[in-house]
């Protein structure tokens, strides 16, 4: 790859300095002990509070989803790999309501034709979320 460095602009050496001299003072400030520890806050603070669009794909809106509204029953399509817990923290963080319960429906690939081709629809998972009575999700936006 030295044949593409023909082409880049040199810096003149002053600005080389520069830099070199900026590198070495943010290295003797910090030491890689005290570093580390920062990173280490960071990830902890990052654990507390989950991402909703790593848990949850969409809601799931269907005939059958819509009559479980009435009861405060709601259904959403999750990733495969999200877990009750994971999906009950998804919801409280997004929608700010209370879950009671969680209840997860793994939907099998099914084999669909169109005249002589032949295919799979995909698998995917489902989360029926249960919150307290007087809260509402607002799904559709009217």
């Amino acid at each position: 790859m030295a044949l593409f460095n023909i082409f880049k602009k040199k810096k003149p050496e002053a600005k080389r300095q520069e830099t070199r001299d900026k590198k070495q003072e943010t290295r003797t400030e910090k030491p890689k002990a005290e570093a580390k520890k920062e990173v280490k806050i960071l990830k902890k603070e990052r654990k507390g509070g989950i991402e909703a669009y790593r848990i949850l794909k969409s809601p799931h809106i269907t005939e059958k989803a819509t009559d479980l509204a009435q009861i405060n029953q709601y259904v959403f399509r999750v990733w495969p790999r999200a877990n009750k817990p994971e999906i009950k923290k998804a919801i409280e963080g997004l929608y700010g309501v209370d879950v009671l319960d969680v209840k997860i429906i793994n939907i099998p690939r099914k084999m669909r034709r169109l005249g002589r081709i032949s295919g799979w629809r995909k698998k995917y998972k489902k989360a029926i979320i249960k919150i307290k009575e007087g809260q509402k999700i607002e799904v559709l936006s009217r």
